[in-house]
């Protein structure tokens, strides 16, 4: 069978990310079948009308990583721009269209209805392959967990964790990685999957379970050599929590070392407690960006948000980033349950005690189905059973609004250059762009720490 996977995303802002999903379903397909990939961020809507009729495809793996940007100031909705690709793959071609990815799981049935696909499926996109084999020899997808149809009415429970082999097909001659390497020469991977924390507004254990699946120390660094020998001058490890398990962090940062890793990576870490020399030890394989999914500075806020650390512990890991030579960004997500005009000014206040840094605030949190955070909005009659999340709904706390937050925000640090709200605007982007055509690498925002 002929297969075309498609990756619509085209958020690229700050910089754009290299689509990793597509490479695993491409791995989970039996090689017998013939497998393309169109990206949206490299081909335009007219050159995959020519890739339909030229390739003629059986089967269409659409890809919905995001549903939304996550930004109650600037909320871009994606579902939309979804539509209007199916709707002209459709015109183009009779194929199956099968839905997948982080978002469609968050909430398959009403992206199904939406975006009007043949088939979805639930959590990781592995089950893709035995799909396709399923319609390769004429039996009912819709059997396989996780496997949901168009015109079926059953249930949309996520499905255990995959549990069989997870491969990356990751081709480094492949036409759209050359948009990644001139755009930042930045490409990614994975270490493991499963996030162990609970943080309340988070859907990747929804995702991808609860239970770490590590990969191989050396299966990843032999990856990254993959990534560096084509081309790649930096990565980005996309584990929810690169640091969630401190063991195997290190071991895959010691075999980076081992296969001779020299480009330069980032990844998301939690400033959780660690041991003395662990980001010496990170640094040494070549680790250069720590970015902390910190939240909040509030020691109130932290515990309501089940955070696994303090705002001492985050002095900590801060300082210790620092004494390895690394540069170290923190992420603060403001106006979750509990929060105050006194626990914003807490946390704008220590602030002053995370020295050489960037710090990125997002006001408000998006409520997603599923979370501990949809829970609380339900008992406290925010959101009902029948309130449509599809379109971004964000909490609102009780004590504080988001533009009072906002306003306490700018008032402080608007004139920080090392202070950005949100992701940043089309202002702040073009600078981007324009280093990236200048040759510089990596995410950049290590130039604006102060």
């Amino acid at each position: 069978m002929k297969i075309l996977l498609v990756s619509p995303n085209t958020l690229t802002n700050p910089y754009p990310v290299y689509p990793i999903g597509l490479d695993y379903v491409a791995g989970a397909i039996s090689p017998v079948h013939e497998v393309r990939l169109a990206d949206l961020n490299v081909h335009s809507l007219d050159d995959l009308d020519e890739i339909l009729l030229a390739f003629n495809p059986d089967i269409i793996g659409f890809s919905c990583r995001n549903i939304d940007n996550m930004e109650a100031g600037g909320s871009r909705y994606f579902i939309d721009e979804y539509r209007k690709v199916v709707v002209r793959l459709r015109k183009s071609s009779k194929a199956l269209i099968i839905c997948g990815g982080s978002g469609f799981t968050i909430m398959p049935k009403q992206i199904m209805t939406t975006l009007g696909a043949d088939y979805g499926i639930i959590g990781e996109g592995e089950r893709f392959g035995l799909l396709v084999e399923a319609l390769a020899r004429g039996e009912e997808p819709t059997r396989l967990p996780g496997v949901i149809a168009a015109a079926a009415r059953q249930a949309t429970a996520t499905p255990p964790p995959w549990d069989g082999p997870i491969v990356r097909n990751f081709q480094g001659h492949a036409d759209h990685n050359r948009f990644y390497l001139e755009k930042g020469g930045m490409l990614n991977l994975q270490s493991k999957r499963g996030c162990s924390f609970h943080c309340i507004y988070c859907s990747y254990p929804h995702i991808e379970g609860r239970k770490h699946r590590l990969i191989a120390p050396e299966k990843v660094a032999r990856m990254a050599l993959d990534l560096q020998e084509s081309g790649a001058r930096y990565f980005f490890v996309t584990d929810s929590a690169f640091n969630s398990d401190i063991r195997h962090s290190l071991a895959v940062a010691r075999a980076f070392k081992a296969a001779g890793i020299s480009i330069p990576w980032g990844g998301f870490f939690a400033p959780v407690r660690l041991p003395a020399g662990y980001f010496s030890i990170m640094a040494d394989a070549g680790l250069s960006h720590v970015e902390f999914g910190t939240e909040s500075l509030a020691d109130a806020i932290l515990k309501t948000y089940r955070k696994p650390f303090t705002v001492r512990d985050v002095l900590a890991a801060h300082q210790q980033a620092l004494d390895a030579g690394l540069h170290a960004a923190h992420y603060l997500l403001l106006g979750g349950p509990g929060e105050s005009a006194a626990t914003v000014s807490e946390t704008l206040d220590n602030i002053d005690k995370l020295p050489r840094t960037v710090l990125f605030f997002f006001i408000g949190i998006r409520i997603y189905p599923q979370t501990e955070l949809y829970d609380i909005a339900l008992a406290e009659g925010k959101i009902s059973a029948a309130t449509n999340l599809l379109e971004p709904i964000f909490y609102q706390a009780d004590d504080i609004d988001r533009q009072s937050i906002e306003k306490l925000v700018t008032a402080r640090v608007g004139k920080r250059v090392n202070c950005v709200v949100g992701s940043g605007d089309a202002g702040e982007i073009t600078p981007v762009s324009r280093m990236y055509a200048r040759g510089y690498t990596g995410p950049l925002w290590e130039h604006l720490i102060r």
